[in-house]
């Protein structure tokens, strides 16, 4: 009798063993929810990148809030609003509103360049190109507009293609003419919202990345590199653009300066769900999986992703083996 006890107690003990050291066993899978917010032009590589996530982890629920990347940054660190992830279209927005208190670490993941978009519909379609662009956005007929430099960093980055401009043509004052003659109103918080206003004919011309550009099948003009901020050689030529925004404080103001696009990414410090937050990030920075969306999306990825010595540090272990140290 005690043996028969003796033996089923083993028997017990065993399969209790292997379960729990099953990989497919479902107490060890991630589920929850996933809290991500992410740069408007991230938009369509994301939701390719939810859904293949979704399908290997269906218990975990990813959420996702598009929009400009300082707003975003700035929900998190003065209005208090959660995320487990945040995804910048300029690292430097992480860096800035985040880091040291909100998140700990920056990662490099991607480039982009700025193009002017049009349609078939817009004014002079038949006639601008990458020589003429800047006469045809000073017709007094033209509507063209851009993102709000505030809120959106493809805002200040339109506003330093325009200052750049003047200085790589050598034509005195053209910023300001340019400027004259897009109103106000032609400025939207960000500039995904511009793509309905292209499609609808209620602007003929807005500034946005190529990826955007390619990812909604928009027409565009393909600037000089030195115009486009898209060539991070040329970075000593894109300084000379300052773009003034707001501050973190009403009324306090900081210079955003020219540079080479790039794209940050980083897990909040106080995230729910960090075994989610992990896995995603492995994924969106492998070279098959995340890195392959966007290439496929039209957004040139880094692989390896970089981030620097210090901020290596204090990324996770599991996540290292896709970034390299890079200043």
């Amino acid at each position: 009798m005690n043996n028969k006890w003796l033996l089923r107690a083993c028997a017990l003990f065993l399969l209790f063993f292997g379960l729990i050291c099953t990989p497919n066993f479902s107490f060890a899978q991630p589920s929850g929810t996933l809290t991500i917010f992410h740069a408007g032009s991230l938009t369509v590589p994301f939701a390719a990148m939810e859904k293949a996530f979704e399908a290997k982890y269906p218990a975990v629920d990813v959420q996702r809030r598009a929009g400009g990347s300082t707003k975003l940054a700035r929900l998190i660190s003065e209005k208090g609003q959660e995320a487990d992830i945040m995804a910048s279209a300029d690292y430097v927005v992480i860096n800035k509103n985040l880091i040291p208190k909100f998140a700990s670490w920056n990662v490099r993941f991607a480039s982009n360049q700025m193009v002017l978009c049009f349609t078939d519909k817009s004014k002079f379609a038949d006639k601008i190109t990458s020589d003429n662009w800047y006469k045809i956005l000073q017709n007094k007929d033209v509507v063209w507009g851009h993102s709000d430099p505030n809120l959106d960093p493809c805002g200040y980055r339109a506003c330093m293609v325009l200052q750049l401009a003047e200085e790589f043509y050598n034509i005195k004052n053209l910023n300001a003419d340019l400027i004259a003659n897009r109103p106000a109103k032609n400025v939207r918080p960000k500039a995904t919202e511009l793509i309905s206003l292209l499609k609808s004919g209620q602007m003929d011309y807005a500034w946005e990345y190529r990826s955007v550009a390619v990812q909604h099948g928009l027409n565009f003009i393909t600037l000089d590199a030195h115009l486009n901020l898209g060539d991070y050689k040329l970075t000593p030529f894109y300084k000379k653009a300052v773009v003034k925004v707001t501050g973190k404080k009403p009324g306090t103001f900081i210079e955003r300066k020219g540079k080479s696009i790039t794209y940050g990414i980083t897990m909040l410090n106080d995230t729910q769900n960090k075994e989610a937050a992990e896995l995603f990030l492995a994924f969106m920075l492998s070279p098959e999986g995340g890195m392959q969306i966007l290439k496929d999306k039209g957004q040139p990825p880094f692989i390896p992703a970089r981030t620097t010595a210090e901020g290596m540090k204090d990324i996770p272990l599991s996540l290292q083996k896709y970034i390299e140290v890079s200043n």
